[in-house]
């Protein structure tokens, strides 16, 4: 994967919200069986990666508005081309993959049948961050909030995520973010919604064919990375993506399947509990998103091949 260094980064499509960033008070957003970044449970919550079904499922009670920085106020000047050094910032790199991210789902929603796609904001938080689904510590991992239909990620997870789960190439990143920015195509349809009404856990839930709908979204998305400019329209973001960059997702999604993660943690796998799918159909739906280059194609509310 190679970025282009004269890529005009649009810093105002992240906020930079730092240590506990947000306001107000609202309540806590669950992590199953308790526990913290620590813990077993804590760290088998963080690698739901993206995962932690973009805020599906979350308390979504409060009405919370992200304090902070304006979107890009910090981050203007660190990202700009006029920086030699500016894509060797974590946050800069990210911004473009946001940036990528969302403009193909400028060009490719429209073709859902659903109207223009309605941009959103990634928060770069540390720790703790207060959100319209509630407020989140870091254990969480990466999630989308359907509340206020934002993305949040604490960027140290790419740390948990290659240390405890072998995920260290490069593209896990925009994969994750592409998964969560999945999450934010599939609240405008309504399909969250939709599948907040049925089951929540087992092998065949609403739950799980969200979270695979999510990664075959991230693999249209990387299949036209190349294809996205910058926010003058005349550089691309990305200059290369190779294959060994779609390795790196694939083995991203087979790494954080329901099944790896209870093997990890110790337990027996158990179908009844899972919330986001295989290792096997993770791989699977990302790939074939990939390989058709089409959201239509990521129908996992339609099949029983799953």
């Amino acid at each position: 994967m190679e970025l282009n260094e004269r890529a005009e980064i649009d810093t105002s499509q992240v906020n930079d919200v730092g240590r506990g960033g947000g306001s107000g008070g609202g309540f806590g957003i669950p992590i199953p069986g308790g526990g913290g970044r620590g813990g077993i449970i804590g760290i088998v919550v963080a690698v739901l990666v993206a995962l932690l079904g973009g805020g599906f499922g979350l308390n979504a009670m409060t009405n919370g508005d992200e304090g902070g920085q304006a979107g890009g106020t910090d981050l203007k000047e660190v990202c700009a081309t006029a920086n030699p050094q500016h894509l060797e910032d974590l946050r800069c790199r990210n911004a473009l993959y946001v940036n990528s991210i969302q403009a193909y789902w400028q060009k490719a929603y429209p073709e859902l049948g659903s109207g223009t796609y309605e941009p959103t904001i990634t928060n770069f938080f540390q720790q703790a961050v207060n959100t319209g689904c509630g407020q989140a510590d870091s254990g969480v991992g990466p999630f989308y909030c359907p509340a206020d239909r934002k993305v949040y990620i604490d960027l140290s997870f790419y740390d948990e995520l290659a240390s405890r789960f072998g995920a260290k190439g490069e593209f896990a990143q925009p994969y994750v973010l592409a998964h969560e920015y999945g999450h934010h195509i599939q609240n405008l349809l309504g399909t969250n919604e939709r599948a907040g009404q049925g089951d929540q856990s087992g092998p065949r839930s609403a739950s799980v064919r969200l979270e695979l709908q999510a990664d075959c979204y991230a693999g249209a998305w990387a299949k036209h990375a190349t294809e996205s400019k910058d926010k003058t329209g005349k550089e691309p973001l990305f200059t290369s993506i190779t294959e060994t960059d779609i390795s790196e997702a694939v083995d991203t999604a087979e790494a954080i399947g329901d099944d790896s993660i209870q093997e990890r943690s110790g337990g027996q796998v158990n179908p009844d509990q899972f919330t986001h799918g295989t290792s096997e159909q993770r791989k699977r739906w990302f790939t074939q998103g990939y390989d058709r280059g089409d959201p239509k194609s990521c129908d996992t509310f339609g099949t029983n091949q799953l």
